[in-house]
């Protein structure tokens, strides 16, 4: 979808010779997904009995991950080069919650994200993002109440919030 919104309203994909590039950050996320939620988050946090195994191999893998982007973001500003794009629209929610250390308990100490430090730079660099901030909220349901969006009707529905 965000392939299709990109290209419908000509924002955050490259329509030159960058393009593969982007997407094929866009897509290398894709694939990566699956490991870090549905792998290592089920056997990390939520599978009713825990095993040191899958535990163990979804967490080299979600290791594997972070480093492959943190080798990708140490020569490039974004995942796809020097421009924000939609590789980094779909990547970001995966990373950040790592690195804010607010997913799955301790997995930001058992896993060293600290270790990925350009990984951290631009998980950071890109919650700044004033529309990040803001689409943090929408639908949001815990936390204080002026961080919260039950529904979003109109520009105005963030006056008064904590972005």
């Amino acid at each position: 979808i965000l392939m299709h919104l990109a290209e419908k309203f000509g924002a955050f994909l490259p329509t030159d010779h960058r393009r593969a590039e982007v997407l094929s950050w866009l897509f290398w996320q894709v694939g990566s997904a699956p490991f870090i939620g549905g792998g290592f988050g089920h056997f990390y946090a939520y599978a009713p009995e825990r095993y040191e195994y899958p535990i163990n191999r979804y967490a080299m893998e979600t290791k594997r991950l972070f480093d492959v982007a943190n080798l990708r973001l140490a020569e490039s500003e974004y995942l796809g080069g020097n421009d924000y794009t939609v590789a980094d629209i779909a990547t970001y929610p995966w990373f950040a919650p790592f690195v804010f250390g607010n997913i799955y308990n301790e997995a930001r100490t058992f896993l060293s994200i600290q270790e990925y430090e350009h990984v951290d730079r631009w998980v950071k660099q890109i919650a700044e993002r004033p529309a990040v901030r803001r689409g943090r909220i929408v639908n949001k349901t815990w936390g204080e109440e002026d961080t919260q969006m039950l529904e979003r009707h109109s520009a105005a529905d963030f006056e008064g919030k904590s972005l």
